[in-house]
């Protein structure tokens, strides 16, 4: 079952069992009021009748010693008489409780009769055939030296009628109220499970792969907050996802660029034996062929070295130390002291940084040597460091080929050359930068890519002040 359907079905049970329990109440403290009120008349009628009564006896001459059946019959007709027109009966019963007058009609009763005391006023409401009620009253009359027992009896059969309509009337307008309801609650349900429908379509068009599909909000409050978590949680999904597929492609990429630095080598290499090993060559090709070999190999050697360094990289735990920058650049500038290719040019600010010597000054010498190799024989190479307000700039300047713009984001994946051929020409496999990354991912720095085809490129990084110390 819908829950628009659950909150309209427990709605509409709901306002039934009110209304029923209510209407109850209502109709049935209405009719005790009634029914109390008639009960009142009733008990003041029987007084007013007994006080008749007494008085009608004294005024009768008196023939004998104590009061005759036949005056008690005579003043009992009289009685009845004067009360012609209201529906009122009445009767009269001796000492021994035995009846001496009763209008016509009157029920044969005589439980409230039995229970008739001295200065004691007795009702109860009888019940005698379908569809009459009556309120029975009885007390007690002594005059004349006789004892005698008055009882009326009165209609209160419209009261009980006016309960029955009134019960009527209730539920059926009870009934009007609920259909009237349902209608307006259906539309209430639908509207307030609005969120939860747009939520649910949300659900299963991300199912069927629509990731970026999001529900729409609609209210501001509890569900509105709940649609808004959704679509957050949803674009962490998105982005979990991309980057798993970002990843799944980037290691298709790698497996297939490995298989392919590795294919190039390995045939040149197992050529060149092959030759060596079924053929007798001069001297000038024998030491061409084992140079070739000689260096595919070495290439190898590195693409491994580089590999390892990556992946030892990716789990080690950094231990950074102060270290002035002072070294660094030192450092750089005795390495390439013989370089006559390129010369370097050094434009650095002194300062105090805190990170792994070692790791940092892989990354350094990587640069310069891409700066190197990017670059024509004579052009010279910019080795910068900057003291900034977030941290330390380093950056490496070079005036050569430069890269395209789309090729900038793909630089530091593994073996991605931008130029293949130039690449290979000086030994590289595209890890370095690949390397460069990792190693500057544990200082909480990237690198940073500004490059124009044809003119150059500058490859910077900031080791933050958070950890620094100046």
């Amino acid at each position: 079952m819908k829950f628009s359907y659950k909150i309209l079905l427990c709605t509409m049970l709901t306002l039934a069992v009110e209304f029923g329990i209510g209407g109850y109440v209502f109709v049935n403290d209405v009719f005790k009021a009634s029914l109390e009120r008639e009960t009142g008349q009733a008990m003041d009628e029987s007084s007013i009748l007994r006080f008749a009564f007494e008085t009608a006896a004294l005024n009768i001459p008196s023939k004998y010693n104590r009061l005759q059946n036949s005056v008690i019959e005579e003043i009992g007709a009289n009685l009845e008489k004067s009360g012609q027109g209201t529906g009122r009966l009445l009767r009269l019963s001796d000492e021994e409780r035995q009846v001496v007058y009763a209008s016509e009609g009157f029920v044969e009763d005589t439980k409230l009769l039995n229970q008739i005391q001295e200065k004691t006023r007795a009702y109860q409401i009888i019940h005698p055939d379908e569809g009459h009620y009556y309120i029975q009253t009885g007390m007690r009359i002594t005059t004349l030296d006789r004892v005698l027992y008055l009882e009326t009896l009165r209609d209160v059969t419209p009261v009980y009628g006016e309960r029955e309509r009134g019960f009527a009337v209730y539920r059926n307008l009870t009934l009007l109220i609920l259909i009237v309801s349902s209608v307006l609650m259906f539309f209430i349900s639908s509207w307030l499970t609005r969120p939860i429908r747009l939520l649910t379509q949300a659900a299963r068009k991300m199912t069927a792969g629509d990731y970026s599909y999001r529900a729409e909000q609609i209210s501001l409050d509890e569900m509105g907050q709940l649609t808004c978590d959704f679509n957050h949680m949803a674009n962490v999904l998105e982005e979990n996802i991309l980057k798993l597929q970002e990843e799944v492609r980037a290691r298709e990429d790698f497996i297939a660029a490995f298989s392919h630095e590795l294919k190039t080598p390995l045939t040149a290499v197992i050529g060149y034996a092959d030759l060596l090993r079924t053929r007798k060559l001069d001297d000038e090709k024998h030491f061409l062929s084992a140079n070739y070999i000689y260096t595919e190999g070495k290439r190898l050697e590195a693409m491994s070295l580089r590999l390892l360094d990556i992946i030892v990289t990716k789990r080690c735990a950094l231990e950074p130390q102060d270290i002035k920058t002072e070294h660094m650049f030192s450092y750089l500038r005795d390495m390439y002291r013989g370089h006559r290719e390129h010369p370097l040019v050094f434009q650095y600010e002194q300062g105090t940084i805190r990170a792994e010597a070692n790791l940092l000054k892989t990354v350094l010498l990587n640069l310069v040597d891409n700066a190197c190799k990017a670059s024509e024989t004579g052009s010279r190479v910019e080795i910068l460091g900057e003291n900034r307000s977030e941290g330390y700039w380093f950056a490496v300047k070079d005036f050569g080929v430069g890269i395209p713009v789309e090729e900038c984001r793909k630089i530091t994946e593994a073996f991605y050359m931008v130029d293949k051929s130039r690449s290979r020409s000086h030994n590289g496999a595209g890890l370095g930068l690949a390397l460069c990354a990792e190693i500057l991912k544990l200082h909480g720095s990237g690198l940073e890519i500004e490059s124009t085809p044809g003119e150059g490129s500058c490859f910077g990084f900031l080791i933050p002040r958070a950890g620094t110390e100046e």
